[in-house]
């Protein structure tokens, strides 16, 4: 008999902590419901990216000693390095260097293994084009760095909480 009055107590305040569990969650999705939405202006209004962002890649083409390590990381073999063998130094020298971003997956491995540190992401996410061609960046594309939103007067940025 004991035995089962505990069960029955047990049972009972189980019970209570589950629909107190779901007063909470009901309480969260009202205070979401009641909020005004908030409309940004886009090319006027820029949200501030954060600090782990991966966006474009930036490359540096003094650092690259044409390892080719970018390519074989990457799991769609997407970078393009064309490279001569210096014979009398015996070395290779970077000819070109591209990236189509327009079918790049931003998983970040050529970054994570380049023993050079030649190539890095930066924040920029605005890689939008009419034509897909001008996706493919070279050496020089790539080694532009972009404006910062922070420091970009034309623009105000917005953190979302």
């Amino acid at each position: 008999m004991f035995l089962m009055v505990t069960g029955f107590m047990n049972y009972g305040q189980q019970t209570v902590r589950a629909a107190r569990y779901i007063g909470q969650s009901f309480m969260i999705t009202l205070s979401h419901a009641n909020r005004l939405p908030v409309t940004i202006q886009y090319p006027y209004e820029k949200i501030i990216t954060s600090e782990r962002f991966r966006g474009r890649i930036h490359f540096e083409f003094d650092k690259c000693i044409a390892c080719e390590v970018c390519v074989r990381v990457c799991p769609i073999d997407l970078p393009v390095v064309d490279w001569k063998l210096e014979i009398d130094i015996r070395k290779k020298r970077l000819l070109n260097y591209s990236i189509d971003f327009g079918i790049c997956i931003f998983c970040g491995n050529c970054i994570e293994y380049c023993p050079t540190n030649c190539l890095s992401m930066t924040e920029e996410y605005e890689l939008s084009t009419y034509d897909r061609h001008e996706l493919n960046y070279n050496q020089i594309a790539l080694g532009r760095l972009p404006m910062s939103v922070i420091d970009d007067y034309t623009i105000r940025t917005i953190q979302i909480k």
